[in-house]
C-alpha cells in the first residue's frame, strides 16, 4: 500500500513540475491570433458553462418582449454591441477582427443562450473571451432590455428593418460598416 501511495505522490509531483516548467518557459502562445489548443479550449468551455450555470439560480427573469424594452435594448445594442457582434446587414467592425474567440453573430444564430444566461453574460462578461462586463456601467433594467432585444428581436430582423430602427431609434449610424 505504501508503494502505491508513494507512486501517486511522485506522479503528482512530476506532473506539477512539468506544468510549472511549461508555464514559466513561455512556450504557450497567448496571442489573440493563435487559437487555443483542443485541451485548453475544452477546459475553458467546460469551466465557463459550469460557472455560469452555477450562478443562474437566483436570477428572476422579468416579463420580456415588451416593445419599449426592445427599443431601449436596440439602442444599447447598436451603441455598444454591434461593433463586435454585428447586426442584420451590419458587419462587425475592425475591432472584432482581432478578437479571439470571434464574437458570436447573434443575428445569424438559432443557438442563442437562454434568457437568464444571456443576462448574466451581458452583466458579468466572460474572462478569456473579450466579452466585457456591462454590470459596472449599466443598471439591471438596461441589461434586461439588451437581453430582450438580443433574444426576441435581433435574429428576426431583416437588414432593411435594422437600418430603419437605426434611423428611428439611434443616434449612431453604423450603416457604413
Amino acid at each position: 500500500m505504501k508503494k502505491i501511495i508513494l507512486t501517486v505522490i511522485i506522479t503528482l509531483v512530476v506532473i506539477a513540475a512539468v506544468f510549472t516548467i511549461y508555464i514559466y518557459s513561455g512556450s504557450y502562445n497567448v496571442s489573440q491570433l493563435v487559437p487555443h489548443n483542443a485541451i485548453t479550449k475544452w477546459a475553458i468551455n467546460i469551466t465557463t458553462h459550469n460557472s455560469i450555470d452555477k450562478r443562474l439560480k437566483n436570477i428572476q427573469v422579468p416579463p420580456m418582449n415588451d416593445s419599449a424594452m426592445l427599443v431601449e435594448g436596440f439602442s444599447h445594442y447598436n451603441e455598444m454591441c454591434v461593433s463586435c457582434h454585428g447586426g442584420p446587414g451590419v458587419d462587425p467592425g475592425d475591432l472584432a477582427k482581432g478578437l479571439y474567440p470571434k464574437p458570436p453573430k447573434f443575428y445569424k444564430s438559432d443557438d442563442l443562450p437562454d434568457t437568464a444566461e444571456a443576462f448574466w453574460i451581458i452583466k458579468n462578461g466572460i474572462k478569456m473571451t473579450s466579452m466585457p462586463a456591462f454590470g459596472p456601467t449599466h443598471q439591471d433594467e438596461k441589461i434586461w432590455a439588451i437581453t430582450d432585444f438580443l433574444l426576441n428581436k435581433l435574429s428576426r430582423m431583416s437588414p432593411a428593418e435594422y437600418q430603419l430602427w437605426i434611423k428611428k431609434y439611434s443616434e449612431k449610424d453604423v450603416s457604413a460598416n
